[in-house]
């Protein structure tokens, strides 16, 4: 495997970044799908991405899109202050150091358009991913008890925030 480098998501990226959220969602533990959404939703929700300036990143080796971080900017005006993060990492590539690269990357982008405070969800049990927020400096605001339910199984919603000052 080449070099990572950090991206800011693009057209070219659209098909590679959905591959990738497919892959992470069949994995059935960390996302709130279970497979990506059709590609032309997420054409959509990337192409909107792009132009409203909600900040979406990409992490890619070899040409291959291998992780990603997004912060979606409230739509509504009393919340247009605070968004809310998504990201993911393709197995082999967890536990590198990339997530934070690419959550430092988004969280300075969100900066940069003036957003105050983010929001994430974390299922309990995803200990590497609680471990990074609370790194990057998101800190637990509460705990949706059974929240989420995959395969039988119900799991605990962290839920997190950070505020940007």
């Amino acid at each position: 495997m080449g070099a990572i480098a950090i991206e800011p998501i693009r057209e070219a990226y659209i098909e590679g970044f959905h591959q990738a959220l497919d892959t992470v969602s069949r994995e059935r533990r960390y996302l709130a799908f279970l497979e990506a959404p059709p590609l032309e939703s997420t054409r959509e929700f990337v192409r909107d991405n792009i132009t409203n300036g909600h900040p979406q990143f990409v992490a890619v080796s070899d040409g291959r899109v291998v992780g990603w971080c997004d912060i979606r900017r409230h739509e509504r005006e009393v919340h247009a202050h605070r968004g809310t993060l998504g990201m993911g990492i393709l197995p082999e590539f967890r536990d590198r150091g990339l997530g934070r690269r690419l959550i430092t990357v988004t969280i300075d982008a969100a900066r940069a358009i003036g957003l105050r405070r983010i929001e994430l969800d974390v299922h309990a049990d995803n200990v590497r991913a609680k471990a990074l927020y609370e790194k990057v400096g998101f800190v637990l605001e509460g705990v949706a008890r059974e929240a989420v339910l995959i395969d039988g199984r119900f799991i605990d919603l962290i839920k997190m925030a950070m505020l940007l000052r």
